[in-house]
């Protein structure tokens, strides 16, 4: 190459170098996709030299045709990509292809397996963009002029994929990016001419511009265009198969799994636009950042505009992909007139509905793919009773939950199978809030739910408490967690009240209730009980033990409240403690009792010391006041 006083030897990120070895040994078993990616890539720089070009035309003057061109030479063994899109400069050319900027980057790399099968999904969930070009080749060369700059300000930037990147100045007479694969020698197919023209027209059929393949060398032959050059949002659905749509949407997205459904529609009227939505089947590992920009891809009248335009969706809707090509929005519109735009309400609202619509369609016709769907994004959409209340009803039916009915945790019932199981005498949904599945399922409080057979939706994921929050109804059904206050159960009518029950039992609540004054508001004789001696529940008006531990968790105080003790009269151990006469005996075994019934609950207890040392003494019998001496006598013995 000669000596250059500019040219340099840099090093890959760390994240870059442990990709790199990931993606060749995860995704050797597809590794055609280097030919989608790239070819992907290099139409995204057409795209944005054209919208760059809106404000400063005189970028296109020099090469107005905007083209991909496809050179392979079955003798040297390579293969090489040339767009006459924006192209890099320097500074960019060292960024994007030695660094990843992508947030979350450690989580991903923190998830890999090892499993070559999960990691291939996993990385094509991240995108590899231009690194899937080490997947087939053992060197590469890219060289680049950015739109707008001199020839003589071009760059060349040349790695093996090891560890290192040479970087140097160019003289390049022509605007874009080249990108030469020197092929591995078990991958000498992708310099053959047929081969290269059917990955073409199975991924990149598509694209919006023209792929042309010609062998390098040969003037005498002219390229051959391989690809339809229409984008495929603007045909009708009639013309495309579902192929297409496939490899439209791993084009779009850089995944390599399939989509579950999508929808392609055209509205027209006041506002006219086509849209074309995707629900993926895997979610993204960084799912759960809420900061990180997403969104649909927007054109305007098939010109590129930005990608990650959030304004047409709800967050919560955040792993829909697709794109929306507007045809009434002004090409010059930036992210701030979007939030501006009145008539971008409307869009949205209408794309929010169709999305809905879909998951609801896919719901009733392939409830295998929706159990698939749910299983990835069913916390996310739970989030839309908190931001979009507009649409409850919708998400109400949508909602899949773990139930007594199925008695797993398998999140697969739905508030219509439930309404259609509940008698006709029973006008609530009965729920409880727990920590995880084995709490919710095990918890004290569904005993008397389960012996009169009465079906409990199981709820143990982190939103949960903010969800229930806003659901007041379903087909005429009032929701009731069945963990606060008084529970109410269908056939009730003639049973005895509870203020008759704590009557009844007046001297005994009242001697617990002073021994407990500290840590519960009340006790009660309790109705939900069958087999455990004592449960603690939730005032009407208190956030609920889940509720306030998360929020407690993230720094923010509450004012203190203290759980309603009910206890079962009918329980061996209630009944000895009714029977205690010995004040000592009757404390600690009231305070055992409220310990357990937290401890069932999934509360940590504020003093498990004191816990421990009273089952100790309860276990061996011991009397209060012989543990204590034994203690003293020990610290005697410390002394």
């Amino acid at each position: 190459m000669g000596e250059n006083q500019d040219r340099e030897i840099l090093g890959f990120q760390t994240e870059v170098r442990q990709l790199l070895h990931l993606m060749i040994h995860s995704l050797y078993s597809n590794k055609e996709i280097f030919l989608r990616e790239l070819i992907s890539n290099a139409s995204d720089a057409a795209d944005r030299l054209r919208f760059e070009a809106l404000a400063s035309p005189e970028l296109l003057q020099e090469d107005p045709d905007l083209k991909i061109r496809i050179e392979y030479d079955d003798t040297a063994k390579t293969v090489a990509l040339i767009d006459n899109g924006i192209g890099m400069s320097r500074a960019e050319l060292v960024e994007n292809l030695g660094t990843i900027a992508k947030s979350g980057t450690a989580d991903f790399l923190q998830q890999m397996t090892g499993d070559e099968q999960k990691d291939a999904q996993l990385i094509g969930q991240f995108g590899v963009g231009f690194y899937s070009a080490f997947i087939v080749a053992d060197r590469v060369e890219v060289e680049s002029r950015r739109a707008g700059l001199p020839a003589d300000q071009g760059v060349r930037w040349e790695s093996d994929g090891q560890g290192e990147f040479s970087i140097e100045n160019a003289d390049l007479p022509e605007r874009g990016t080249r990108v030469t694969l020197h092929l591995k020698d078990a991958e000498s197919e992708f310099s053959e001419s047929l081969r290269l023209e059917t990955l073409i027209h199975k991924y990149s059929d598509h694209i919006a511009f023209p792929v042309l393949l010609s062998k390098a060398g040969d003037t005498d032959t002219e390229p051959k265009t391989v690809n339809s050059a229409t984008a495929l949002w603007t045909r009708s659905r009639s013309e495309i198969s579902a192929d297409e749509y496939k490899e439209f949407y791993k084009y779009l997205t850089h995944d390599f799994a399939d989509p579950l459904c999508w929808s392609h529609n055209r509205v027209e009227g006041k506002k006219e636009y086509t849209s074309l939505l995707y629900i993926p089947a895997n979610a993204p590992f960084d799912l759960w950042n809420r900061e990180i920009p997403r969104g649909l891809k927007l054109y305007v009248q098939r010109v590129f505009i930005m990608d990650e335009a959030e304004q047409f969706l709800p967050l919560y809707l955040r792993f829909v992909k697709g794109i929306v090509d507007s045809a009434d929005l002004p090409l010059n519109i930036s992210r701030e007139m979007l939030q501006r735009d009145p008539e971008l309400s409307a869009m949205r609202k209408a794309l929010t509905r169709r999305v809905l619509d879909m998951l609801s369609k896919m719901a009733t016709n392939d409830p295998e793919d929706y159990e698939k769907f749910w299983n990835e994004f069913g916390q996310v959409v739970k989030e839309g009773f908190v931001e979009d209340q507009k649409n409850c009803e919708k998400l109400a039916r949508l909602l899949r939950f773990a139930s007594t009915h199925t008695g797993t945790d398998k999140q697969d019932q739905s508030l219509v199978d439930y309404v259609g199981r509940a008698g006709a005498d029973q006008d609530k949904i009965y729920y409880i809030l727990a920590e995880n599945f084995a709490t919710a399922n095990a918890s004290p409080h569904l005993e008397q739910l389960r012996k009169k057979g009465i079906e409990v939706l199981l709820l143990y994921e982190r939103i949960d408490p903010w969800m229930v929050g806003h659901l007041s109804d379903f087909e005429g059904k009032a929701f009731q967690d069945i963990g606060r206050g008084q529970l109410t159960l269908p056939d009730a009518e003639g049973e005895i009240t509870q203020q008759a029950m704590n009557d009844e039992h007046k001297p005994l609540l009242k001697r617990i209730k002073q021994v407990l004054k500290d840590r519960v508001e009340a006790v009660n004789v309790s109705q939900r009980l069958v087999e455990s001696p004592a449960c603690v529940v939730a005032g009407e008006q208190d956030p609920g033990p889940q509720l306030r531990r998360m929020l407690e968790a993230s720094g923010q105080k509450l004012p203190e409240s203290k759980p309603i003790l009910e206890i079962n009269v009918s329980h061996p151990l209630v009944m000895r403690l009714s029977a205690e006469t010995d004040s000592s005996k009757f404390d600690e075994l009231s305070e055992i009792v409220l310990d357990h019934a937290l401890l069932a609950e999934g509360a940590q207890l504020h003093n498990p010391a004191d816990y421990v040392r009273r089952m100790n003494n309860f276990l061996l019998g011991l009397e209060p006041q012989e543990s204590e001496a034994s203690d003293h006598q020990a610290e005697d013995a410390g002394d």
